[in-house]
């Protein structure tokens, strides 16, 4: 007896095998070229089919890095923005010479299709967790953009539903990808600067102002989807890219996760926070009382942990003692240990 296999036959060896069941013999199939792959290219059958929520600035150079990978395609784009979206797609089509790939403005009709393997997000920061959990819930890999979640409970929801619908899932710290970046993680791992006695860890600070006055929502803005599961509000000019949304507690929590969560990630690439004991934290931080932007300023926290390492994280613009080789960079994570230190900034800086 045969034994019986989970996989599913490829779309070229279904084709094949019912040909040779005379299942092809009433009509001809015709298969593009384009299906067939060719000059470094795996055929359609073999590439991961994708689709992209969340397409401005940053969205968009994840797009046009996908566009470089013969093992992906991308299908669909998706944007609360629609002139964002329609760029989007442009610069799609443009690369496979085409005009299949379709724009949505509400990202579950995108997730409702069964073609589409995996989904990018870059959404605003409120909607990562909420946009990850339903992609994996539609049977999706998921690739999201750092900071994953607003809160710590989004953060381990998020992990679960992941675990739960066992979904490949990728979180977009992508120093990780910087040669010199892991040499310096390797040089700490492997003992080279010795036993680790401090850390510093310094990030960009967040920014004050913001205006908080009413204004008509601008024409191509579908507002409730970007608002989505952030309290409604006034159209204040919120939704802009850039500024307008990441130091608002509404949308985001601010330069202390939005950017912190790069020199953050390296520092826990090179040294297990996680298995440094217990936490003790302290700090200090300041909040801006005139504008609509309300999240944390001038953050100076200490950790202690049981092991006995001490690490300090600030922001930019709060007094330092720092080496003068660091002083000028504006994020960094710094390693001390017995016999030198090394500061990973997507770059090493040993000494």
């Amino acid at each position: 007896m045969k034994q019986m296999s989970d996989r599913r036959p490829t779309r070229r060896e279904f084709l094949k095998r019912a040909a040779a069941a005379g299942g092809l013999a009433a009509a001809p199939y015709v298969i593009t070229s384009n299906a067939l792959g060719g000059e470094g290219r795996p055929p359609a059958s073999e590439r991961v089919v994708t689709g992209y929520i969340g397409t401005g600035p940053r969205g968009l150079l994840n797009i046009r890095e996908q566009l470089s990978c013969p093992e992906a395609q991308v299908v669909a784009v998706c944007d609360a923005w629609k002139h964002v979206r329609e760029r989007a797609k442009h610069a799609v089509d443009g690369r496979y010479k085409n005009t299949d790939c379709r724009a949505y403005v509400d990202f579950r009709e995108l997730l409702g299709r069964d073609d589409i393997d995996a989904v990018g997000i870059g959404s605003t920061d409120h909607w990562h967790v909420p946009m990850t959990v339903m992609a994996a819930k539609a049977g999706k890999d998921v690739s999201v953009e750092k900071p994953l979640g607003v809160c710590i409970h989004e953060d381990l929801t998020c992990r679960e539903v992941i675990k739960r619908y066992g979904r490949v899932f990728q979180y977009g710290t992508e120093a990780r990808a910087r040669a010199a970046c892991r040499l310096g993680a390797e040089l700490v791992r492997n003992g080279r600067i010795g036993r680790i006695r401090q850390i510093r860890v310094k990030a960009p600070n967040s920014r004050p102002g913001g205006s908080g006055k009413p204004i008509a929502v601008p024409d191509g803005l579908e507002y409730d989807l970007w608002l989505g599961p952030a309290p409604w509000r006034p159209y204040c000019g919120q939704a802009t890219h850039g500024d307008g949304w990441w130091h608002d507690y509404n949308y985001a929590i601010g330069f202390i996760a939005g950017w912190g969560a790069h020199p953050l990630d390296l520092l826990q690439w090179a040294f297990d926070t996680h298995l440094a004991g217990t936490w003790e934290v302290e700090g200090t931080g300041l909040t801006d009382q005139k504008g609509r932007n309300n999240v944390v300023l001038n953050w100076d926290v200490n950790i202690q942990f049981s092991s006995g390492i001490k690490m300090e994280y600030w922001a930019t613009g709060v007094p330092k003692d720092e080496h003068p080789r660091l002083a000028r960079l504006g994020n960094y994570a710094q390693l001390i240990g017995e016999k030198g230190w090394v500061a990973i900034y997507y770059a090493a800086m040993p000494c």
